[in-house]
């Protein structure tokens, strides 16, 4: 009975909420404002009332159930009427997406997959479901999207494109203006700009070095620090970038700092490292001397720069100028460019000569002669045969040495002479011989980039250049002296070193090696051998280069014999002399450069090369005559605490 009951009042609701709906319509079809109240109503059946005063087709999707309340104390216009209605909807979670002439009733959670207005312009009203495109011109959008995100209702949707800098939302037009509203706020030009500021007096370098040792400080609030500092030694000027705040308290420092010096800012020193302070205060008094005549119009050399002077101190290796301040910065770069170390280059040549020589000689030289006679009656003489007939017979009557006319080898010689009867002499040499030459030589030189090193290893020989004999004077005296030119004998080696961007090194080179050889027949004096290389060439660091060479063959062959009777058979030995040598030589002369860039590899050179000859002193020790037993060869310290140990 109850529920009997129930059921007529909510009939009875709904008929009188129908009926309020069908006379809002015809008041509405009239152009009348209406004053509507509903309570319960079944939004379908609101829907339909508005679709009668409206006069708007719409479809409304199964999903859209629900009771509708609606309280007005107030006349409504028709236009104020249907955004009520989309108010309605929007409370319960539904949306009208208008298709043309017809309007959709959806569960606003599927509303953004329909098409709708591009913007808020195109809306019909503030309820309507929008799709806007908006551009980020100074901020990252993708760091836009969690910012904004909780704005978004569920059903909105928000995405961000990182190629085109954009945001991309779906929402109501009412939310989405507001969203449109707070991105403009946000997108804004950030205050960090740059700045440049022109030093008068101060250096640009030294005003970064002093402002960067400030700004490390960390801020009271844990805050990052966003200044940044750059100096432009060209214009000497000061960039400076970030926040404008601290932008401002850092031009406030920098100008308090660029001021004149009250002692005289016009004058320095400056204490070189690695240049000649004489040599280089003259190059720059000549460069500015040069400047200053050009900016007045004269010629070269002619100008005077009274205002600029650059003079030495040798016993500090120190500059003194005195030039304005936009001359004493330029004069200050050129210093800082000039006064570096250089790379040294550690030269090694390698000097390998290899000589096999052999020779071999045989014949026999005789005389006869018959008594009473002073000539003799046949005799041979080769003029490469030493130590003849009749030479030999004056060294063995006293004449001469002996040793003079017997050559090398074994010489025997047999005859008779007498006062009476036929005297004859004869001589036989033969001679064998075999020699190899083993000589390397490995001088090394370290010299500074572009600067020429010579190394000289040899002895001086005196050579004989002339004879005089001064005779005259009241007593008759005689002086005889000679003249004597001493020549170097031994391994000369000169290099210019010039390094590369990269590990290349051009190397003018002068490498001469000469040596005493044994004397020649017919030289007056003793004879050098003398091998010369002058070149220029290019190497990489560390490797070898052959720079030149001799390889050599010589034959020389001599046979000297009486005519007719020298090609006898067997007998023709007798009236014949053979010689016959044979050298071969190979010369080859090779290069390392090794570029020493830094104290390290210095060291490292150094090190091997002293190490080298103390292992060999080392394994000396001991080989000497013991007549001094006890005594330690010299030898030089170890390098790691430049102690003695005495050879153990």
């Amino acid at each position: 009975m109850i529920q009997a009951t129930k059921f007529k009042r909510n009939n009875f609701r709904l008929l009188l909420a129908t009926l309020a709906l069908t006379i809002a319509a015809a008041a509405y079809a009239q152009d009348a404002e209406i004053t509507l109240n509903w309570k319960d109503a079944d939004i379908r059946k609101v829907i339909e009332a508005v679709s009668e005063l409206t006069g708007k087709n719409f479809i409304i999707d199964p999903r859209v159930t629900g009771k509708v309340t609606l309280l007005s104390s107030a006349p409504m216009s028709r236009e104020a009427f249907y955004e009520a209605f989309l108010s309605i909807l929007q409370v319960h979670g539904y949306v009208a997406i208008t298709s043309g002439d017809i309007i959709k009733i959806l569960p606003d959670a599927t509303a953004r997959q329909f098409a709708g207005p591009i913007n808020t312009r195109s809306a019909a009203g503030p309820d309507d479901m929008v799709t806007q495109v908006i551009h980020v011109r100074n901020i990252n959008a993708a760091q836009l999207v969690p910012i904004l995100r909780p704005l978004i209702p569920q059903y909105g949707h928000m995405v961000a494109h990182a190629g085109s800098n954009m945001l991309i939302i779906s929402d109501r037009a009412a939310n989405l203006q507001r969203m449109i509203s707070i991105i403009r706020r946000i997108d804004l030009a950030s205050d960090d700009e740059i700045e440049v500021v022109v030093l008068q007096n101060a250096s640009a370098t030294e005003i970064v070095r002093i402002m960067t040792s400030l700004t490390q400080t960390k801020r009271a609030d844990g805050a990052p620090l966003t200044i940044n500092l750059v100096a432009d030694s060209r214009t000497n000027s000061v960039l400076i970038g970030g926040d404008k705040s601290d932008r401002l308290r850092l031009r406030a420092l920098i100008a308090h700092l660029d001021t004149p010096l009250e002692n005289g800012g016009d004058t320095q020193v400056r204490y070189l490292r690695y240049a000649d302070a004489e040599e280089l205060a003259a190059k720059l008094q000549t460069h500015f001397t040069s400047q200053a005549a050009t900016a007045a119009g004269q010629p070269a050399g002619t100008g005077r720069p009274d205002n600029i002077s650059v003079w030495a101190d040798p016993q500090t290796n120190a500059i003194v100028v005195n030039a304005p301040p936009k001359m004493m910065r330029s004069l200050m770069q050129i210093v800082d460019k000039l006064d570096i170390r250089r790379a040294q280059v550690l030269v090694e040549a390698i000097i390998v000569e290899v000589i096999s020589d052999r020779k071999n000689e045989f014949g026999i030289s005789w005389g006869v002669a018959s008594s009473g006679s002073n000539a003799p009656v046949a005799l041979t003489n080769f003029p490469d045969f030493l130590g003849g007939v009749l030479q030999l017979g004056t060294a063995i009557g006293g004449g001469t040495d002996p040793s003079a006319v017997i050559g090398e080898g074994i010489t025997i010689g047999i005859g008779r002479i007498s006062d009476t009867g036929l005297s004859f002499a004869a001589i036989l040499r033969a001679l064998e011989g075999e020699a190899n030459t083993n000589i390397i030589s490995t001088p090394s030189i370290v010299t500074t980039d572009n600067e020429e090193a010579t190394l000289n290893v040899g002895q001086e020989v005196p050579f004989v250049t002339g004879s005089f004999t001064n005779t005259g004077g009241t007593d008759g005296s005689v002086n005889p002296f000679q003249t004597i030119n001493r020549q170097q004998i031994g391994v000369k080696l000169t290099i210019t070193p010039h390094i590369n961007e990269g590990d290349a090194l051009v190397l003018d080179i002068f490498q001469e090696v000469s040596s005493i050889a044994q004397s020649a027949a017919g030289a007056v004096d003793l004879i050098t051998n003398q091998r010369l290389i002058k070149t220029t060439v290019i190497v990489d660091d560390g490797e070898i280069l052959v720079l030149g060479g001799l390889l050599e063959d010589v034959l020389r062959e001599s046979d000297q014999r009486i005519p007719i009777l020298g090609k006898i058979p067997f007998i023709g030995n007798f009236f014949r002399v053979r010689k016959t040598e044979m050298v071969k030589t190979n010369l080859m002369i090779f290069i390392r450069a090794t570029i020493l860039r830094d104290a390290a590899t210095t060291a490292f050179e150094t090190n091997a090369k002293y190490n080298f000859i103390r292992d060999v002193q080392l394994g000396q020790q001991g080989e000497s005559i013991p007549l001094m037993p006890g005594t330690p060869r010299p030898m030089i310290p170890p390098l790691d605490d430049g102690s003695d140990d005495g050879g153990e």
